[in-house]
């Protein structure tokens, strides 16, 4: 269906129905669910918050005794955050958190080609994110002390690294 044809079924629907519809799909789609009970009652800093806890147990598990290390959670929050429509600034943060907590991890194990590629991509990502957004001012010195770690523990890729801050510039 169309977005037109759906605009013009909505339109003909009364009040009453419509109101019965939204109700309908909220209680059968738990992602409908979440978007409305984020907008009514957007608790921005417990999600992040979640994330953050969520994100840091991937590098450095309470439960379990191996990591798993995997740049994918931290991508599924980031992207559900921007679909809901967090605001941007704390999304920067979890983007920046997600690359901090990667460099302690790194510091401690050896990890292998793969980690440190995963790791220049979500910089590129988070650079990119931060500037469209326009809160590097904000988040400047998270991304300084970032790439130095990068440059003092002479990841690979640091190159690349440094040519993603230069188009900062």
């Amino acid at each position: 269906m169309s977005k037109r044809a759906l605009t013009s079924y909505l339109s003909s629907l009364k009040k009453k129905e419509l109101e019965e519809q939204l109700v309908d799909l909220y209680t059968r789609f738990p992602a409908v669910k979440e978007y409305y009970d984020f907008v009514f009652n957007p608790k921005e800093d417990k999600l992040i918050q979640e994330a953050k806890t969520k994100i840091a147990n991937e590098y450095f598990p309470v439960k379990r005794r191996k990591p798993k290390a995997r740049r994918s959670v931290a991508q599924k929050y980031i992207k559900h955050f921007i679909k809901l429509g967090v605001e941007p600034t704390l999304i920067a943060d979890v983007m920046l958190f997600n690359l901090e907590i990667a460099q302690s991890f790194s510091l401690e194990k050896n990890v292998a080609d793969s980690f440190y590629k995963s790791m220049l991509n979500s910089f590129k990502e988070a650079l990119q994110y931060i500037s469209l957004h326009g809160v590097l001012l904000d988040y400047k010195d998270r991304i300084v002390t970032i790439y130095n770690l990068t440059q003092d523990n002479n990841w690979i890729y640091g190159e690349d690294f440094s040519q993603a801050l230069d188009l900062m510039d």
